[in-house]
């Protein structure tokens, strides 16, 4: 008689953002990695519920539940910004912190199973909630959670989740200076998110719409989108068919689109809103330059690592980006791309105008630098690396 093969150990995941239906324009890359371990996990995914998604579905093989924490009317936290995005423009939002908190672990109490290993993204509140479930937990930090709310009791909430976790990931080298501030006793790896690089994100065939520069991402302040708009002028000038696409929505919406009429800009700046990923394929193989304006705001908040960049590369899309320590990991020395200073529309002028004066040449530095972002970023091998940690902590170890 042949033995029934041993269960998965379950792997239960703890997030803020997360798709909340199939095609969700929302960043999907924590649902990317948790699809990637199904075979070796039993993989749930304890998440937000939002308006319109379902409290319990199976996606991709991920069982996913979705917790509530407010009436459906004010389920706003998370989506359309980030949560630290909504909490700077809605104050009253702070209400809900604690029973999105509360909620959250009292879901993921009622799924964990013994053996069970958790992976938390985001120091706060997922951190926070693993900590609560006393489980060899592997917490990964993106960004926002290791540069914002510095308070005394967020910098604390913060270090009680790195204390209880047995091992610590960092999206990029930017994060490790402030975690060695925050806990001089952790050492993080760094581990990035990965893009899928071999199906999805390719270059095309097809010639490039020469004057289209593309932006994606959330309209909040560290993305530098205003920055953008003050340099369109400079680059109509020189280039009057230039052409911005922006996609992407958040609290800033309203404010940039008033921007863009006040400088005449309006034949020029197409918002398209949200969009789904398979929508961006076309628009990153086509666009002949990709614009990555991130900033460090007043609060410090930053950049964790911009896989949008990625994504264009992937696509065979030359970037110009921000000088900053995460837009360094992707781009420093790869060919077809240009970093600026911060917060500088004449340098960021620029470097729009010299690369689009040579299209071509800019065309084929990208080719290459598409190749180097599939040797570091494709999901197979992110996907690995994550997978072999937690089968370590699964199994007793403390990487």
């Amino acid at each position: 008689m042949i033995a029934d093969p041993p269960a998965k150990p379950r792997l239960l995941i703890l997030a803020s953002t997360y798709p909340r239906w199939p095609n969700d324009h929302e960043p999907s890359f924590v649902h990317a990695l948790a699809r990637r371990l199904t075979d070796r996990f039993d993989v749930v995914a304890v998440v937000p519920h939002a308006p319109g998604s379902a409290r319990h579905e199976t996606l991709d093989g991920v069982t996913v539940s979705r917790y509530r924490y407010a009436p459906a009317s004010l389920e706003t936290l998370v989506n359309d910004g980030g949560i630290a995005a909504n909490l700077r423009g809605s104050p009253w939002k702070w209400l809900l912190l604690p029973s999105f908190i509360l909620m959250q672990w009292f879901e993921a109490r009622r799924l964990v199973r013994k053996g069970s290993v958790v992976h938390a993204h985001w120091l706060i509140p997922q951190g926070l909630v693993a900590a609560m479930l006393h489980r060899p937990t592997l917490l990964t930090c993106h960004g926002a959670d290791v540069f914002s709310l510095r308070g005394k009791a967020a910098s604390l909430a913060k270090r009680i989740a790195l204390a209880s976790a047995r091992a610590v990931t960092v999206v990029s080298h930017a994060m490790i200076a402030p975690l060695a501030t925050l806990s001089p006793a952790v050492v993080p790896r760094v581990q990035p998110m990965g893009v899928d690089l071999t199906d999805a994100f390719t270059p095309g065939e097809g010639a490039r719409d020469i004057g289209h520069l593309l932006f994606v991402g959330r309209l909040v302040e560290k993305k530098g989108l205003d920055v953008l708009l003050r340099a369109m002028p400079a680059v109509v000038a020189r280039h009057p068919n230039a052409r911005l696409t922006i996609v992407g929505h958040g609290p800033l919406d309203a404010m940039l689109r008033a921007e863009v009429v006040g400088k005449n800009l309006s034949t020029h700046v197409y918002f398209a809103g949200p969009l789904p990923q398979e929508q961006l394929v076309p628009l990153y193989r086509s666009a002949s330059l990709f614009v990555s304006p991130f900033r460090t705001t007043a609060s410090g908040d930053q950049e964790g690592l911009g896989l949008v960049m990625v994504e264009a590369l992937g696509c065979g899309c030359p970037v110009v980006a921000s000088d900053l320590p995460a837009t360094r990991d992707i781009l420093l020395g790869t060919p077809g791309c240009v970093m600026v200073t911060p917060d500088d529309a004449g340098q960021l002028a620029d470097a729009l105008v010299a690369t689009l004066d040579a299209p071509a040449s800019a065309q084929q530095a990208a080719l290459a630098g598409a190749r180097l972002m599939r040797e570091r970023f494709d999901w197979s091998a992110v996907a690995c690396g994550y997978g072999d940690l937690l089968e370590d902590l699964a199994g007793g170890g403390r990487s």
